[in-house]
């Protein structure tokens, strides 16, 4: 059984994954969470970056991109994952389905950074089995 805790401190940021593409209520719901839980976050004092949250309006005025488009994507949000102190997996439906977020763990993993399953409702923090 995993224990609920509060987000530990980091130096840095924290960065946000929350599921887009596969989230079951569309990507303009997505983006909405997305900020939603971001601001929960920055309101308690945690510093957070949400790549849904800040990228989901912008892809709009990307011409020829496809704001599903992982490739381009992943490649913009990486240099951020790779500057954040660790990474919080919003316990969303979809999150275990999603390509993006399934690679941001394993980026988080690749550089030893911490890692945390973020509950949306009571922002605690538990070990994440993937």
């Amino acid at each position: 059984m995993n224990l609920e805790q509060a987000i530990p401190v980091i130096q840095g940021y924290w960065y946000l994954a929350t599921p887009y593409s596969k989230w079951p209520h569309g990507l303009e719901d997505a983006n909405i969470v997305a900020q939603l839980l971001a601001a929960a976050l920055l309101s308690i004092g945690v510093k957070v970056y949400s790549p849904i949250a800040h990228t989901h309006g912008i892809a709009t005025y990307v011409v020829g991109v496809d704001k599903r488009d992982h490739d381009f994507w992943l490649a913009a949000d990486k240099p951020l994952l790779d500057a954040a102190g660790g990474l919080l997996i919003a316990d969303l439906p979809g999150w275990q389905d999603s390509k993006g977020v399934t690679l941001e763990i394993q980026w988080a993993k690749d550089q030893k950074k911490p890692y945390w399953l973020l509950n949306p409702i009571t922002l605690a923090v538990r070990s994440v089995r993937v």
